[in-house]
Formats: structure tokens, sequence, C-alpha cells
């Protein structure tokens, strides 16, 4: 199966909307299975979280998930590319893709410095890095499974959304508005995967919802990857300012009533994103979860 085979399973496997749960790596393995459970339940395409060097093993967690689900899509948003070597990777994935045919995608990231030099390792020149790690999946022995485990980069400017495009199966986007989605299509062309990830708070009290959502926006405007993607789609110094002005809050967080999350997803969705994984800032899982019930009508097919 290529490469386009591959894209064409994952779009019509996955439906419109998944989920992204930063919360979910930090609470014990009951906790986890128990989310995922529930997710698949409300009908979601897929569920994903990241890795964080020496925090948690993406890999052991997700084979955790996949043994208490039935049909539900996993992926790793990102797998840490400093965590292991490169054919360690890919025979985690193959494993994974093996064990569990078609309900694995892996997207795997570069990270960044402030997270990688505290682990003893230097992060430099992030685009070779990430090339040459492609390269040592690549060398590696661990055999295929019957269907090819789909492979995604998180990328954000033009090197590595090129990147995505020539070496993988497309990219898996993460702090970004529709407009990026928009750029990110056309660099991608039409053949490749285009999975953001838009950040919800189920608030429709301006007041309230800026205050959650701009705790989150924070932390990102503290990593230069992201500041520099922001001032690539016109966001000034004024914007990157105490969490975030209100201009640049509103893009990143969609907030309010489930038909104006809703609608931010449909602005993915037209710009070019195959599938769109809301993570709702709620300050736990059942909270999360509780979110996640209330949109399933507006965000979600429903049967006739």
């Amino acid at each position: 199966m290529g490469v386009l085979e591959t894209v064409a399973r994952v779009r019509h496997d996955l439906g419109p909307v998944g989920v992204w749960q930063a919360l979910l790596t930090r609470a014990n393995a009951q906790q986890q299975r128990s989310f995922v459970r529930s997710v698949e339940v409300l009908g979601y395409g897929s569920v994903w979280a990241g890795e964080v060097v020496g925090g948690n093993d993406i890999f052991a967690q997700e084979a955790a998930w996949l043994c208490e689900s039935s049909t539900i899509t996993v992926g790793t948003g990102i797998a840490n590319v400093w965590a292991r070597h490169p054919a360690t990777a890919r025979a985690a994935a193959s494993a994974l893709g093996d064990a569990w045919p078609g309900r694995f995608i892996m997207g795997l990231g570069i990270s960044h410095a402030a997270i990688v030099d505290r682990t003893g390792q230097k992060y430099e020149r992030p685009l070779d890095h990430m090339r040459q790690y492609l390269d040592g999946m690549e060398q590696a022995s661990a055999p295929a499974p019957a269907i090819p485990v789909p492979r995604v980069l998180a990328a954000l400017r033009r090197r590595m959304l090129e990147l995505a495009r020539d070496r993988t199966d497309g990219a898996h986007t993460y702090f970004v508005t529709p407009e990026h989605t928009r750029r990110a299509r056309e660099i991608l062309g039409p053949d490749r995967l285009l999975i953001p990830e838009q950040a919800v708070v189920a608030d429709a009290n301006p007041v309230a919802a800026r205050m959650v959502a701009r705790r989150h926006t924070g932390f990102y405007l503290g990593l230069p990857n992201y500041v520099n993607n922001l001032k690539e789609l016109g966001f000034g110094d004024e914007d990157l300012q105490d969490g975030g002005s209100d201009r640049l809050v509103d893009a990143i967080v969609a907030w309010g009533d489930g038909d104006a999350i809703a609608g931010r997803v449909r602005e993915h969705l037209d710009a070019g994103a195959d599938h769109v994984l809301i993570q709702t800032l709620a300050p736990d899982l059942e909270g999360a979860l509780s979110q996640l019930e209330d949109l399933v009508i507006p965000l979600l097919p429903q049967p006739a």
C-alpha cells in the first residue's frame, strides 16, 4: 500500500473530528484507559497525546489504550525524536500496527530546545535532525505490518511542512489557526494528511473563557517555535505579551457554545484539514470528558 492509498484509508476511517488531550498522559493507567473508552463510545474518530523525554513513553501508553478499546484510532502527537533511536521508533510503530491493524498513527516531532537541552542532549539544526531521523527509520530492519502505519510530522513552517510532504504521509499541526491550516494545505498539496489540533473552551462568557484560554497560550508563547510561526501569520510583538492579546487568544482557542466551537472546526475543514483534533482546556479529565459529551451533537455527524 503506497502513500496515496494510506492517505485515502486514513481519511475514510477517521471522520471529521478527534480528540487531543494533554492531561491524558499524566493520569494513571486506569484513568487513561477509562477516558479512551469513553471517547470511543462518544464517537470521536481518534485520540492523541504527546510525549516529554523522561516524562512518559507514548508508545507504551497508547498500547494500553488500544488494548482497552475496539475501534478508535490512537495517534502520537508527538513521539519525541529525542526519546529513542529511530530504529526503535520504527520497531515500536510496526509492533502496534501489527497488533492493531489500521488503528495507530505515528506523529513524530522535533520538540523544543528548552525541553530537549535539559535532558543532556543538544537541540540544534532541527530540520536536519528530523531528516536524519527519517533516514534512520527507513534504514531500520523492523518488518512493516500488513496495513502500513501512517507517519506524519509535527510541522509549522514551510521547510518542515515540505519535509512532511516529501518524506511522510502528511503533517500534524498544533497551536495553529485556520489560516495556518490553509497555508499548510497549499504546501502539502492535496495528497497528504493534514491533522491540526484546536484548543477549545466550552464557555460563552468572554472573560471566563479567555482567562482559561490565556493560561494555555501563555505557556506556548514561551517556546520560540510557536512564536516564530505566529509572527509569520501576522501577529506582532504586542500580541505576544502577557499570555497573548485577545486577538491572538481568540485565534488560537475557540470558545463559546457548541455552535461556535463547531464553526471553528468547520473553518479548519474548509481550509483543507482532513481531521481536526479538539483539545478541551478543562482542569481535569472528568471535566474534559464532560465537555466532549456536550460537544458531540454540534461536532459529530449524527445518524439519520
